[in-house]
């Protein structure tokens, strides 16, 4: 199951790279991935009905019990038949139902499969925590797939519908789930349903996973969201709102049924909304005219059933159910397909405007009056077989509830004939009335094999599966004998002159006669009052939501970036503040801290009511307090930009030399080049910014601002203090020196932290970092960003080794600062770039040197990639925005993306070699020359790190230098150009003209 899986990852990955490459044709590649789903389910069938249902389990976080447990049981085993050979089909038939010029078709495709795969994850899932993943993942697809045309209102409007309702939907699924998980004590699906919970608590469980079920297939209220989807492509509402994501819900239902359906908040949930989806549907959809909307609603209705046969819990239902399931996958996912081929051959879904249709496409016309059949029960197809058993079901129940279920699904399915037959004759009839202002019969024009084929297909099966109802019986009965109560069902094609078949003629004759006078029912449904729809309760929810985020944003967000840290930080300090100082006022006993106890005999400690705590360890570390205290209140104070930034890297170096006084050089090494990069940046940033914060008096808010940081410093200080003595559990952090050595293999316990022990996080926060970078660099740009590096132009035809070009000056080979003369002459300076031509190469090696040391002494990866990109900084300082393109020739996307996929890509090789994500390997080697080698794998995750931090350094001066140097620079060209043969510029961004030789 899980090479079936991976194969739907893959084929999406590369479905793009296939649909540049074949075009449409594509498609028929992508369906390899639904295919062998289908093919892996019937090569599992003697498994399955032997009561050996195949399993995997894959440890995923041992800790918390999580793994990728998947299990193909009797209903796993349908559901992926359905998923896997209808997304088959609809695969073929988008390779004729896009035009060969269709855009976007290589994103459409991968969501597709990647929708497909995550359909047939859902249903195979025996963890509940891993259902949960599927779930939102076909949610997330769902939401793509019906947005496709992202030009059109209504099909984004339409996705961010879907989006929202299933999303809600979900949110109160994982609520039931982690429930029922707690309550048993395990994640597993087949291990609750086998051993249920019971209790208010697992009640409340069921009524969530409920309401995850209904909003996902579409049942009352949440069941508008399925109309709006029509929006979408027809293949997506052909296998999306026929076969898959609107059947997820029901396999909820009929997975927990077993267990849970006994429960009266159950009973209550299902019948209601089952009930009230199937008649609601049916009722909507006599009053459409557009064939998908008569569909759409058509499908709301069956969902309604089948939510009330498979979750009414008892065997004879569930049978009818599952008979059903799958029934309905086949007809009204061919009904869908046969829409698009209307559709595509007249230019309109509209069915009073069509005519004359089934002369020019008579195999269309087969196939929808064979899916038609099937879905208003006539015999023999599959809907009939179906929709008789679960007449049959209800007959032999003697309660009042069972003559209810009958009269309601009686009803429902008059609606379904009369609907039926309307989508027949609205698509194929042989001409328009008679009052029709145009009688002209439609243009049809003639459709692709691979559009006829694939509904004529699934509108046969319909009729093949029906002629072998025992064969369905035998397979299907399985699940249905894990049910509770009732009867066992039977699925016959002829039962003999009974009750139900009366019922069955009289449903044909009812749905007749509502078909008949059709005219007469949509005036009369127009002449009724009836409330509000749900999708208008929604619309309007939605702009009451939008119009209260306006109103509060407008009175919070004033945009004033101190303003919302002075918030923040007032919060911080009067929230947590208040508790912490009610906590600690009169605490004795237990409650009392426990470092006051132990300081008590000794005479270095100073005492602050509850705390008691040492001042300094020596008297440097004061000195170094005394120096951040006063830096931090002139930066409060400050009213010139530059003098704060000064300022708060000097609180920013006094902390790297606690840390050094503390022994720590590593963290002191790290904060020493963070602070000095971050000053770097900061000072490129206020090149663009006015030298002052205002020009206002800033007299009284200069003390507001300096009571905020003293209050704040306060309170965390006392946070720092209290939380080392509130530990009542040995900290994970006493291991980790000895796990260094011993599984790290290294000695420096700050490096083998990062990227060993707590790997995870380091790939989480360099992803961060890539992200940060990506959006700041994109709100500095003022054009298009591309891949091209700003640097200078060869010389005429000479070869670029022997010389280069600056303006109309011509640099010597071997010229070290080749965009030196770029620069105005009063902006450079000889000292600094003698300086530079000094420190660069050895910056660099001293970086490398920190690479590879730092598994072992202070460095590391982040340290060596801030060192690197400081080393680009001087270079960028000495010679402008053309300089440092030569000096680091490569777009910061490449390095950001190769750093963070070095450091990824570390695990899944530990995963591909047996071991546990992120798990570093030791190698001692004896090499020649070099003698003994110790390597550790975790190196190349570091290498990725550091690669990562240089091309955020990169980004830094790509956007904060050399963008703003050209949006400083008149003589700037405003296309999209990357190479430099004009003004000569400082780095300051100041040009001086050309006129000739120098310029004036």
């Amino acid at each position: 199951m899980l090479p079936v899986l991976l194969a739907h990852g893959v084929l999406a990955l590369a479905a793009p790279a296939l649909v540049t490459r074949l075009g449409r044709r594509a498609f028929w590649v992508l369906a390899l991935g639904p295919a062998g789903a289908a093919a892996y389910a019937l090569s599992q069938t003697s498994a399955v009905l032997d009561g050996r249902p195949p399993a995997e389990h894959v440890p995923w976080i041992a800790p918390l019990g999580l793994a990728v447990d998947l299990r193909l049981d009797l209903l796993s085993w349908v559901m992926l038949l359905v998923v896997g050979g209808v997304g088959a089909v609809v695969m073929l038939y988008c390779s004729a139902y896009f035009s060969r010029e269709a855009r976007g078709l290589g994103r459409f495709g991968g969501f597709l499969v990647a929708f497909a795969g995550s359909m047939a994850g859902l249903v195979v899932a025996d963890d509940m925590l891993l259902l949960f993943v599927f779930w939102e993942l076909t949610t997330v697809f769902s939401y793509l797939l019906i947005g496709h045309y992202a030009d059109r209102t209504s099909s984004r409007r339409a996705a961010m519908q879907a989006i929202v309702v299933t999303t809600a939907g979900g949110l109160a699924m994982l609520v039931g789930v982690v429930i029922l998980g707690v309550t048993v004590g395990t994640w597993s699906v087949s291990a609750v349903v086998a051993d249920p919970p019971s209790g208010p608590v697992v009640t409340v469980a069921v009524v969530c996973l409920l309401a995850g079920a209904a909003s996902k297939s579409a049942l009352v209220p949440t069941h508008f969201w399925l109309p709006a989807a029509m929006a979408a492509p027809t293949p997506v509402s052909a296998y999306l709102h026929a076969a898959a994501m609107v059947k997820a819900g029901i396999y909820l239902i009929a997975r927990f049924a077993p267990a849970f359906s006994d429960l009266p908040a159950w009973r209550v949930v299902v019948l209601v909304l089952g009930g009230a989806t199937l008649l609601l549907g049916g009722y909507r959809a006599l009053r459409q005219h557009d064939l998908k909307l008569v569909l759409a609603f058509g499908t709301v209705s069956q969902l309604g059933l089948l939510t009330l046969l498979l979750g009414y819990g008892t065997r004879a239902t569930a049978l009818a159910g599952l008979a059903l399931l799958g029934a309905h996958a086949l007809f009204k996912a061919s009904l869908f397909l046969v829409v698009g081929v209307v559709d595509a051959a007249t230019g309109t879904r509209d069915l009073r405007k069509l005519a004359g249709v089934a002369r020019r496409l008579p195999v269309t016309t087969v196939a929808a009056a064979l899916a038609t059949a099937s879905m208003i029960g006539l015999p023999p197809f599959a809907g009939y077989v179906a929709k008789e058993a679960a007449l049959e079901a209800w007959a032999h129940d003697d309660d009042l509830l069972g003559r209810v279920m009958t009269v309601v699904v009686a009803v429902g399915s008059a609606l379904t004939v009369a609907y039926g037959l309307r989508f027949l004759w609205g698509a194929f009839k042989p001409r328009l009335p008679a009052s029709a202002d145009d009688d002209a019969p439609t243009t049809v024009h003639p459709q692709p094999f691979w559009m006829v084929a694939p509904p004529l297909v699934l509108a046969v099966l319909g009729l093949v599966v029906a002629l072998v109802p025992q064969l369905g019986e035998n397979l299907l009965g399985r699940h249905a004998d894990t049910y509770p109560a009732g009867e066992p069902g039977h699925l016959v094609l002829w039962a003999g002159f009974t009750p139900v078949l009366a019922t069955t003629v009289g449903v044909l004759v009812v749905g007749a006669l509502l078909f008949w006078q059709r005219d007469r029912v949509e005036r009369f449904q127009a002449s009724l009052w009836f409330p509000d729809g749900a999708d208008a309760v929604y619309r309007r929810t939605m702009r009451k939501l939008d119009r209260l985020a306006s109103d509060v944003t407008a009175g919070t967000q004033r945009g004033s970036l101190p303003f919302y840290l002075g918030v923040i930080l007032l919060v911080l300090a009067v929230g947590p503040g208040v508790a912490l100082a009610t906590g600690l006022v009169g605490s004795t006993g237990d409650a009392a801290l426990a470092g006051a106890a132990d300081a008590a005999a000794r005479d270095d400690v100073l005492r602050f009511g509850p705390f008691a705590v040492v001042a300094w360890d020596r008297p440097a570390q004061l000195a170094v307090v005394l120096v951040v205290v006063v830096a931090a209140v002139l930066v409060a104070r400050a009213r010139r930009r530059l003098k704060a930034v000064f300022l708060a890297g000097v609180a920013g170096y006094g902390n790297a030399a606690l840390f050094l006084l503390h022994g720590a050089p590593d963290l002191a090494l790290t904060q020493v080049l963070c602070e000095t990069v971050t000053l770097v940046v900061m000072v490129l940033v206020l090149r663009r910014l006015p030298p002052y914060f205002s020009d206002r008096p800033l007299a009284a808010s200069r003390w507001v601002r300096l009571a905020i940081g003293v209050l704040t410093g306060l309170v965390v200080m006392a946070f720092v203090a209290v939380a080392p003595l509130a530990r009542v559990h040995v900290p994970i952090s006493v291991d980790f020196p000895g796990e260094a050595e011993t599984f790290g293999g290294g000695h420096n316990v700050v490096n083998v932290t990062l990227v060993d022990i707590r790997a995870w996080d380091t790939v989480g926060e360099i992803s961060v970092l890539l992200v940060a970078a990506t959006g700041v660099a994109s709100l500095v740009f003022l054009r298009q960003r591309s891949g091209d590096v700003l640097r200078l132009d060869p010389a005429g035809d000479e070869p670029r080794s022997r010389t280069a070009r600056a303006g109309s000056r011509q640099v010597r080979p071997g010229t070290w600062l080749v965009a030196g003369p770029t620069l105005d002459a009063g902006a450079r300076s000889v000292m600094f770039e003698v300086v530079t031509r000094l420190l660069f190469y050895p910056m660099i090696l001293f970086a490398l040197f920190l690479l590879f040391s730092g598994h072992n002494a202070p460095g590391g990866g982040f340290a060596a990639g801030l060192v690197a990109g400081l080393a680009l900084v001087v270079r960028y300082l000495a010679g402008g925005r053309y300089e440092l393109g030569e000096a680091a020739p490569v777009h910061p996307g490449l390095v950001l993306g190769t750093g963070l996929f070095l450091s990824a890509g570390v695990g899944l090789v530990a995963l591909l070699a047996g071991q546990a994500a992120l798990e570093s390997t030791i190698l001692d080697l004896h090499l020649p020359v070099l003698g003994d080698v110790h390597l550790v794998t975790s190196l190349f995750f570091d290498i990725g790190v550091f690669l990562v931090v240089i091309g955020l350094v990169i980004d830094i001066l790509r956007t904060f230098g050399a963008e703003l140097d050209r949006q400083a620079d008149p003589f700037a060209a405003p296309a999209r150009g990357a190479r430099a043969s004009a003004p000569f510029a400082t780095a300051g961004g100041r040009t001086r003209g050309r006129s000739g030789g120098d310029g004036t």
